[in-house]
């Protein structure tokens, strides 16, 4: 049983190699990972012959196309909202505010998942709730991190038109707020969708790299003072670092 957990890690090693080199030839691999010459060879044969390794003319190898299968099964597979769920719900309990999960449909932005407060004044929301790409935190966050084009192309064909005392109406405003989320990787609203509301959103990106869905706390206005804001921010950033993580991303976090 200890030979083969041996051998197990070993290829691993190898395998692992391959996250920081595209191609890498025998000798390299001898040579990064420790394992004597005749072992590589053994391992190679067998990965190459199971499709997770391919060599070329050159004798250089490479991830096989079954690892994309399979990346795509798991891709597939993952759920966010299950995924999320344990991050979302200690966001709730630091926060003691509204947790959402919120995906594009679209030009809108639709709520997916969703976490109540026990707080005696909270804001009401329900799973299933859409609101336009440009209103609130959780949409503009969405729309903050779509392809530059798409973006591009939903801001030359919107009329934003008020919802809240405080919607962004103005695209030169939503323009620049939009290019201070790329910036700082959140987004905040005050009564954009609702009055003397606030909302709290950053973003969560996939092992692609592409945004996927926000998360946000949303509460009583009065509840999200300059004061509190900076910890507020550190939250909500932390916990989209954490889904994105498990989601496969693996870039640093803002």
């Amino acid at each position: 049983m200890q030979n083969k957990n041996k051998t197990v890690i070993r290829t691993m090693d190898l395998l692992n190699l391959f996250l920081t080199h595209t191609k890498l030839t025998v000798n390299d691999m001898i040579r990064l990972s420790g394992i004597p010459k005749s072992s590589v060879h053994r391992m190679l044969g067998s990965l190459a012959d199971m499709g997770l390794l391919t060599r070329d003319q050159d004798g250089q190898y490479s991830l096989g196309l079954l690892f994309l299968q399979f990346g795509n099964l798991v891709a597939e597979r993952l759920d966010i909202r299950h995924v999320a769920l344990t991050d979302m719900q200690r966001l709730r309990d630091e926060t003691d505010e509204a947790v959402h999960l919120a995906v594009r449909d679209g030009d809108s932005s639709m709520y997916i998942e969703k976490l109540d407060t026990d707080h005696p004044v909270r804001l009401f929301t329900k799973i299933g709730r859409r609101a336009p790409l440009y209103a609130g935190a959780s949409s503009r966050i969405l729309l903050a991190f779509m392809p530059e084009e798409e973006r591009e192309n939903y801001l030359s064909e919107v009329e934003p038109e008020a919802i809240g005392i405080g919607t962004i109406v103005s695209k030169s405003k939503l323009r620049e707020l939009l290019a201070i989320s790329r910036t700082t990787g959140y987004s905040f609203s005050r009564s954009e969708l609702e009055n003397y509301t606030a909302e709290l959103s950053a973003p969560i990106f996939d092992h692609t790299g592409q945004m996927t869905a926000g998360i946000s706390i949303a509460g009583p206005e009065g509840r999200f003072g300059e004061d509190r804001l900076p910890e507020l921010i550190g939250k909500v950033r932390q916990a989209a670092y954490e889904i994105s993580l498990k989601l496969g991303y693996r870039k640093q976090v803002l």
